[in-house]
């Protein structure tokens, strides 16, 4: 039915959840680029100012929200199935992995929560700095099933910083 009216995929998501109805599109729903919402928490997560990027124990990526798509320029259906190699640079993957795969089996990750400096790499494939911290999520047995990862794009501090120490070499 044509209403003439405009509605935003954020809107038709979010109206589902007032509504109080199930999701049409199932439980990894896409409209579109975006993933719907279910919940507060969904809303809260989708609408977070930093990227949230939530990848199962295979590193294949599930959660994706509007600021991994904005720092990243991937929109979620590109990004959801898709492996975390989409955004590592490759001289980082097997580090990556490695720290993976061994939290993955420990049950723990290696930083413990704290925020690590670390490079990204855009869909247009420029190189960034991130800021992200990672914690593992478990199952109610306690078993990992998956990371989550939240990332700030850092790459105008890290450069202003590394400009600052040349400048004062010099």
């Amino acid at each position: 039915m044509e209403t003439g009216l405009e509605f935003s995929e954020h809107s038709v998501m979010y109206a589902w959840r007032i509504a109080g109805e199930e999701n049409p599109m199932g439980e990894v729903a896409m409209e579109g680029n975006v993933q719907a919402v279910s919940s507060l928490g969904d809303l809260i997560l989708e609408q977070t100012a930093d990227a949230l990027i939530y990848a199962n124990h295979e590193g294949v990526i599930e959660r994706w929200n509007a600021a991994a798509t904005s720092m990243f320029g991937y929109a979620f259906a590109e990004a959801y199935g898709q492996s975390l190699d989409l955004i590592i640079p490759e001289s980082l993957r097997a580090a990556h992995w490695r720290g993976f795969e061994a939290a993955m089996a420990n049950g723990s990750t290696r930083l413990q929560g704290r925020p690590t400096l670390t490079r990204a790499e855009r869909k247009t494939g420029e190189r960034i700095y991130v800021e992200m911290s990672f914690s593992l999520v478990s199952d109610e047995l306690g078993k990992a099933i998956g990371s989550v990862a939240m990332a700030r794009d850092v790459t105008e501090r890290v450069l202003r910083e590394k400009a600052a120490a040349i400048g004062k070499r010099e």
